[in-house]
């Protein structure tokens, strides 16, 4: 079998309107956690496009065949829709085993699943916040302790973890999401490490507030939301020319960096200016009900 082509390095915004054509990332099996919809849908759908083989991972396993299925029917790579609870490590090990089985070796696992709650860091349930870091922490540590071996032989291999800006700044309301961001960023940078040299890459996205339902009723600061396709299309310019830090939009970056420099009470000055009061946004506490109740109780991850 012939080796699958090497990522180009030199992938630029401009290329992505040619992307239906020139399709980069042919030969390549990519599976998605939390894709059935919102950002995992809109990143399957963006490296299909650009000629990936693709695995779309959902708790909704039905809602994974049909997204797949969806996207599918546009030009594009060969996609697979199938069941995957990232909470459990027997469904998180079957999915893996049977894209590999499917497709091939998995070249980029993009752990994208992940749930918030929003409110007074008292009044969230107990229940809320141990489910926050099954999903959004445990369940990728258990995505990389289960490819990463295989990549590893391989000798290649890449796992990007949907993080969010929340991995840097801490916005009132959002105690235990921004915690376990903070805890992804740190997790991914030690094994980052631990990797140097064996072929495979890790990388953070860190999107700002982006037009999902995890983020119903929340504010953005002074920046903009983002839809679904920007996101997409930096975890697919990081595929292509992996990297460990990406911000959405860029801006963050500089906004963060500057922060690191900052005496205390300018740093807290900066914070106040553009980090959005969650508390304060949230006026109407009912728009998050539905979403909240069914990410606890039905166990649907929302990416």
């Amino acid at each position: 079998m012939a080796a699958p082509p090497k990522y180009p390095y030199t992938f630029s915004r401009r290329d992505r309107d040619r992307l239906p054509r020139t399709q980069p990332l042919t030969g390549r099996v990519i599976a998605v956690t939390g894709a059935g919809r919102g950002i995992g849908r809109a990143v399957a759908a963006r490296l299909a496009a650009a000629g990936a083989t693709v695995a779309i991972g959902d708790l909704d396993a039905e809602l994974a065949r049909k997204t797949a299925g969806a996207i599918g029917a546009r030009p594009g790579g060969r996609l697979l829709g199938l069941s995957l609870d990232v909470t459990d490590t027997p469904s998180f090990d079957d999915f893996l085993r049977t894209v590999e089985t499917e497709l091939g070796p998995i070249d980029v696992l993009i752990n994208n699943a992940g749930i918030m709650w929003v409110g007074p860091f008292e009044e969230e349930p107990e229940e809320a916040a141990l489910r926050q870091f099954d999903v959004n922490v445990h369940g990728v540590l258990r995505g990389m302790k289960l490819v990463i071996p295989g990549m590893r032989k391989r000798g290649r291999g890449h796992v990007v973890n949907i993080a969010s800006a929340a991995s840097k700044v801490a916005p009132a309301g959002e105690a235990t999401y921004a915690a376990t961001k903070h805890a992804l960023h740190g997790y991914s940078t030690a094994v980052r490490a631990e990797l140097r040299g064996t072929g495979v890459h890790v990388s953070l996205v860190m999107p700002g507030v982006v037009d999902t339902e995890l983020a119903v009723g929340t504010a953005t600061g002074p920046t903009r939301r983002l839809t679904t396709d920007q996101v997409a299309d930096a975890v697919l310019d990081v595929v292509l020319r992996p990297r460990f830090e990406v911000f959405v939009p860029r801006q963050i970056a500089t906004l963060s960096r500057l922060a690191a420099l900052l005496p205390g009470r300018a740093r807290d000055a900066l914070h106040h200016l553009l980090v959005p009061d969650q508390l304060a946004a949230l006026s109407d506490r009912s728009v998050r009900a539905a979403y909240e109740q069914r990410t606890r109780t039905a166990r649907l991850p929302e990416g």
